[in-house]
């Protein structure tokens, strides 16, 4: 339980956003990704999730991990067309309705309130992401379902400390997520595994090396002079200890600092593909959409998309 309390401890939770949304027609994304996790709760209707297409039951929550495709249908099964992840993103009007108004959450038919947030272990590594978890249910928990109305409320309203709060439960929602994993025995052996090398100092110095000189070079050759490990053995250093080579772990944070990018700054493709470390904007781009499904200049339009 020590090892788990050190993990929680040097969690850095970043709050992204919170919806009430009414369903509009129902349809299925084959691919639902995003860089964020998201934790969604059911109000009213039916959600299902996974290639078996397991369903959210009314008052359950259904979490994605941050960088995990999986495939969601919301409303019946069998009804609505099936969409991609980039066909959400454009047209997200015609599928879903925010909603505004306090007194109305949960009421609608076909509803739910999601809270989108990061979680990142020494500011650098995506915890449950790492965990390499798919899309899980979590049943029997209104103490969870609570924390995200709760954050839900505070986003539709313009109130003293609103910022404060946001932050202080969706904290909550983190630790209580992790919780829930204990609790029941859920990925075990995963969670053993990250309790372990999150607490080899080479591997935090790399970690915070990548974060820091994300756009420069970040070859095996210097990783090793970080790491004090030879060229050769750097790359199995890292894969043993996080399960996977250490360049699919940069392109990653890449990426996801691209994403952060084009969300909040008006520099130019080019320029962002430079700031992380691609000098040829074309196979940026190319590398941009075969990791999030989308062209990385329609991920401009998602914050406006999402906030509809």
């Amino acid at each position: 339980m020590e090892d788990y309390n050190k993990i929680i401890e040097s969690l850095g939770v970043r709050f992204i956003k919170a919806k009430n949304l009414v369903l509009q027609q129902p349809f299925t994304v084959r691919n639902y990704y995003d860089v964020g996790n998201n934790l969604i709760l059911l109000h009213k209707g039916s959600i299902f999730f996974g290639n078996e297409e397991q369903l959210v039951e009314e008052g359950e929550l259904l979490f994605i991990p941050g960088g995990r495709s999986t495939k969601v249908t919301y409303g019946p099964s069998g009804e609505g067309k099936s969409i991609t992840n980039d066909d959400l993103i454009t047209n997200r009007e015609k599928f879903f309705k925010s909603n505004n108004d306090l007194d109305l959450i949960g009421d609608a038919e076909e509803s739910h309130s999601y809270v989108s947030f990061e979680a990142k272990v020494f500011d650098s590594v995506n915890f449950f992401a790492s965990l390499d978890l798919p899309a899980f249910l979590i049943s029997n928990n209104s103490k969870l379902a609570n924390l995200v109305i709760k954050v839900v409320e505070e986003s539709m309203q313009e109130l003293p400390g609103k910022e404060r709060l946001i932050n202080l439960y969706t904290e909550q929602i983190v630790v209580e997520i992790v919780r829930h994993i204990l609790r029941n025995r859920m990925f075990v052996e995963q969670l053993a595994t990250n309790s372990t090398y999150f607490k080899d100092p080479r591997l935090i110095d790399l970690f915070n090396y990548i974060k820091e000189n994300i756009g420069g070079d970040l070859s095996n050759k210097v990783l090793s002079n970080v790491a004090n490990v030879s060229e050769d053995y750097v790359g199995q250093y890292f894969k043993m200890l996080t399960g996977i080579n250490p360049q699919d772990y940069i392109e990653y944070q890449r990426m996801e600092r691209a994403v952060f990018l084009l969300r909040t700054t008006k520099k130019s493709i080019r320029e962002i593909g430079k700031e992380v470390g691609y000098k040829d904007t074309a196979y940026f781009c190319r590398r941009f959409k075969m990791m999030f499904g989308i062209p990385a200049g329609k991920m401009r339009r998602r914050e406006s998309a999402v906030n509809i």
